[in-house]
């Protein structure tokens, strides 16, 4: 897993996630994220959750972590 800031890291997301209302969809989260200007790597993780209703920050990070340990050909 990518530490820091930059890609696919967990700080990457939630800075791009950042003011973000909840309860939230998955297409919320990918339009917000895209608002705050975030990458491809950013928006491919955000699409690979499975879940599609979060109602914390901490729900999209548990998303995160599952999306993240998938492998790289379930993320496509």
């Amino acid at each position: 897993m990518t530490r820091g800031l930059g890609g696919r890291s967990p700080d990457n997301v939630t800075h791009h996630l950042k003011g973000v209302g909840f309860p939230a969809s998955k297409r919320d989260l990918i339009q917000h994220a895209r608002e705050n200007g975030a990458e491809s790597a950013v928006l491919e993780v955000l699409e690979a959750f499975s879940e599609d209703k979060f109602e914390t920050m901490a729900d999209v990070m548990k998303a995160y972590g599952e999306a993240d340990q998938a492998p790289e050909r379930e993320r496509r």
